[in-house]
């Protein structure tokens, strides 16, 4: 099992940046893929970006390709997302989740662990 935590959301001006961390507590966290999902008010949780286990395919929404990138430290057990150039519509509460020997895959039922969520608005 692994427990995560977030951090690093904000307020920030469009066209601003932020990087979300996750931390993982528990055993081997390099055997999982790491992924993030952000849910705005009265929307649905959405994909955003993960990254497979072994680190060597990383895999993004359309809507945030070239703007966002997911890395992971596996020594520090870590998963962080940097965002750039950041748009009113990336506001949302940010979550992090974990899969055993997974793949990246962008279905949220495919993550057995969730953290509790980062904060993360945008203002215009």
């Amino acid at each position: 099992q692994v427990q995560l935590v977030e951090s690093g959301g904000g307020l920030v001006q469009a066209g601003g940046s932020l990087t979300l961390s996750c931390a993982a507590t528990g055993r081997a966290f390099s055997s999982y893929a790491m992924g993030w999902f952000r849910q705005a008010p009265g929307k649905e949780r959405e994909f955003v970006a993960s990254i497979n286990w072994r680190g060597s395919s990383e895999y993004y929404t359309d809507p945030v390709k070239g703007r966002f990138t997911i890395s992971r430290d596996n020594p520090k057990n870590t998963v962080n997302l940097r965002m750039n150039s950041l748009h009113p519509e990336d506001t949302a509460v940010y979550y992090c989740a974990a899969e055993q020997w997974g793949g990246g895959a962008a279905g949220a039922h495919k993550y057995s662990y969730w953290g509790q969520g980062t904060q993360v608005t945008v203002s215009s």
